[in-house]
């Protein structure tokens, strides 16, 4: 399936969002003032029976579907046969607000200033999605029909690692089924143009344990006699990655692919100011290997990374303790074709060759996901993006962070698209989370022009 090359004539779409501004920066604030948070189960029930009503209000056929954990809403208007299915998905789930006494106002009573709306979710990820439900009506309102088939999923757990969804989108295969799908979730680039985000690396958790005595030892009486966790940990940790930036895991690069030409020529057109990102972090130099490039190490090398290494006395002053037991908590992020299970796998086989006494305990995975850069709906949702932003969008083949897209790509097969309308600074998970309006506009705007140029297909 190829795009036509038609004009996106969409001024009558345009001008509908534009004369109906106040009214859908209203409906954004009423929708963020409403509290759904995931974590602690607070409003989640009438945050998903209102959102349900939104969408049926403007002509989707709507559900509110139970699942294990929090419910999911899905809406759907099928009138348009032969014409591609879009799929848009966002979570009406949010963090936390904590803490309280950082926000400038409340984070449930939306406050507008200077050009942005700061509330809890607003950014992440309801001003989102609420933005590709509203180009839906304006689509309806002045058309009086959708350029093609569109379907709505809205999860109430992205906030609490998606826990449920592998399992629903499973279960529910047939009535989620679509061609492909957009995400608006996240920021634009740090320059402010927009991107299209073709993939994002996988993540797998875990701990590595050690103990020695059955109790913290006297280090004079007991220091060469009885064996040091710590010390267990520091000599296995040095086998698993080495000076140079290579992780030493049997196996580990097995399954890491090479950039395509395409993904090579978008990476190397992303915008970074790279003294710059050294001074804001405080640091000399990039972490090895020091010839790899900035974009090059975030979508297509896999990490491993010691997030925490925990046993003995860290108070003030000395204690000469050896202590009896020893934690290193890790994270592995993992790029398009690796696998959670195998590499977790090869690490537990390289704990048994190195340290057989120490415990691996696995916390939690996601898949990696990735759309190639030449796939077929690539081109009409860049022009969508062009015409709704007012500019070329960036490329970027994967994000360095790790999103649920997996469920699209390898449980449904179908290709996943992320298009951000949020601001860089959005604070997202942050107090003062925020929003600016005119992106929030220009993503109405955007969601109308992606849907107009897919129906041309």
């Amino acid at each position: 399936m190829t795009a036509q090359g038609g004009n996106l004539d969409l001024a009558d779409v345009f001008a509908y969002i534009d004369e109906h501004r106040d009214a859908f920066i209203d409906q954004l604030i009423d929708y963020v003032r409403r509290p759904s948070i995931s974590a602690h189960g607070v409003g989640i029930a009438e945050v998903a029976e209102y959102i349900a009503g939104v969408m049926q209000e403007i002509g989707l056929n709507t559900r509110v579907i139970p699942t294990a954990g929090w419910p999911m809403v899905l809406g759907e208007r099928m009138d348009r046969p032969g014409a591609p299915t879009v799929l848009l998905y966002g979570h009406y789930d949010v963090q936390p607000p904590d803490p309280l006494e950082e926000w400038v106002t409340p984070p449930f009573e939306p406050s507008i200033r200077d050009g942005r709306l700061y509330a809890r979710g607003v950014g992440d990820n309801k001003g989102q999605h609420l933005a590709q439900i509203l180009a839906l009506k304006s689509l309806l309102a002045v058309r009086g029909e959708l350029p093609c088939n569109v379907k709505v999923l809205l999860e109430g757990e992205e906030e609490v690692g998606s826990p449920h969804m592998p399992a629903f989108i499973q279960e529910h295969r047939d009535e989620v089924m679509a061609d492909l799908v957009i995400t608006s979730d996240g920021p634009v680039d740090e320059s402010g143009r927009s991107r299209i985000l073709f993939g994002v690396r996988g993540v797998l958790s875990f701990e590595l344990r050690a103990r020695g005595a059955n109790r913290d030892l006297h280090s004079g009486n007991f220091g060469g006699v009885a064996p040091n966790p710590i010390w267990t940990l520091v000599h296995l940790l040095a086998t698993m990655k080495n000076a140079q930036g290579e992780v030493t895991i049997e196996g580990f690069y097995d399954d890491v692919l090479p950039l395509t030409p395409l993904e090579q020529e978008a990476l190397a057109k992303l915008p970074i100011d790279e003294e710059a990102v050294k001074a804001s972090l405080g640091i000399a130099e990039f972490d090895e290997p020091r010839e790899r490039g900035y974009f090059e190490r975030l979508a297509a090398w896999p990490t491993f990374t010691i997030n925490g290494f925990h046993g003995g006395y860290g108070g003030p002053g000395s204690k000469t303790v050896l202590p009896h037991e020893a934690v290193v908590k890790c994270d592995v992020r993992l790029v398009e074709a690796q696998k959670a299970d195998d590499i977790f796998a090869k690490i537990e086989a390289h704990v048994r060759k190195h340290a057989p006494n120490v415990e691996v305990i696995r916390q939690g995975s996601m898949e990696p996901s990735k759309t190639p850069l030449d796939s077929p709906y690539a081109e009409p949702i860049r022009r969508g993006v062009a015409l709704g932003q007012g500019e070329e969008p960036l490329l970027v083949p994967a994000l360095g962070g790790s999103l649920p897209d997996y469920v699209f790509t390898k449980i449904l097969g179908i290709p996943a698209f992320g298009v951000p309308y949020a601001n860089p600074d959005e604070s997202n998970h942050a107090p003062n989370e925020n929003l600016e309006l005119e992106r929030f506009i220009k993503g109405i705007k955007t969601g109308a022009a992606m849907l107009t140029a897919l129906g041309q297909m």
